[in-house]
């Protein structure tokens, strides 16, 4: 493993940090508000009382720090993946006998109540992501990445894998038929809310990125030119690579919620 690819895990580690300081310091003020509210709830009929409003933005912050775990949290499992070496092959494996059966079952009926508080928020969000449109790994070979847009029709708590809908499959699928396939979290990343561009991770110009290509539901690999903010807009001025047209790259514009975290060790 190089040294680049050690600080990229590191620092998605860090963000990590960061993001759940942030989630606790949401709930701290969801739980006064929850007091407040059970304490004096006539108070919210008075004239221009906004602790309803509040509260719900509170809820949709929670909300989009979950999500940003889940896309982290996916990005350092495809970054770890590339690295951890598999078992060798015709690796022995010791024969279990009674007792250790039953200790396995021990385990894995008291893991579902040892849950870390952190893996509790990470699979609430991937449920919550159901009927969502996100990023997916839908293959992966020797040579390249294919990522689409896809839609979540669930997520199974045990496998820890959604299934997804490739709801506008390319001419040559299939006769065009809609596909379904189950991923691991490591192959999903949630595309940015749009209703909340000012919560969104901006990326820098010169920042490597996935996006959605304008008018596919495929993306690729991208540079970033200029950022919402710079341009007073919603969205992101990209150059996509190998989209060369008479010797140059073309800039183009993509919304800023088609945007996510270029995945480490993506081939294109």
């Amino acid at each position: 493993m190089s040294s680049p690819d050690i600080a990229s895990i590191l620092e998605n580690s860090r963000e990590l940090d960061r993001l759940r300081k942030h989630q606790e310091e949401v709930l701290v003020g969801i739980n006064k508000l929850h007091k407040k509210l059970q304490a004096t709830p006539e108070v919210v009929e008075k004239p221009g009382d906004s602790s309803l409003s509040r509260l719900k933005s509170l809820y949709i912050q929670a909300k989009d720090l979950s999500e940003r775990e889940v896309a982290i949290s996916s990005s350092l499992l495809s970054q770890l993946d590339t690295f951890l070496p598999s078992g060798p092959p015709g690796q022995q494996r010791r024969k279990m006998d009674g007792t250790d059966q039953k200790k396995k079952r021990m385990k894995s009926d008291s893991d579902v109540s040892r849950i870390s508080p952190s893996m509790r928020s990470h699979i609430e969000a991937c449920v919550g992501l159901k009927d969502e449109q996100v990023a997916a790994r839908v293959t992966s070979d020797a040579e390249k990445d294919e990522w689409f847009v896809v839609k979540v029709i669930n997520f199974d708590e045990k496998t820890k894998e959604f299934e997804v809908l490739d709801e506008e499959p390319g001419d040559d699928e299939e006769g065009g038929v809609q596909r379904k396939y189950k991923l691991p979290a490591s192959c999903i990343i949630p595309f940015p809310k749009r209703i909340d561009p000012s919560s969104t991770q901006e990326f820098p110009a010169g920042r490597h990125v996935l996006a959605v290509y304008p008018g596919t539901t495929a993306l690729y690999k991208a540079t970033v030119i200029s950022t919402p903010r710079k341009r007073k807009s919603d969205e992101y001025l990209l150059e996509f690579d190998d989209d060369e047209e008479d010797g140059a790259l073309p800039q183009r514009t993509v919304p800023f919620h088609k945007v996510v975290p270029l995945p480490e060790g993506h081939r294109q």
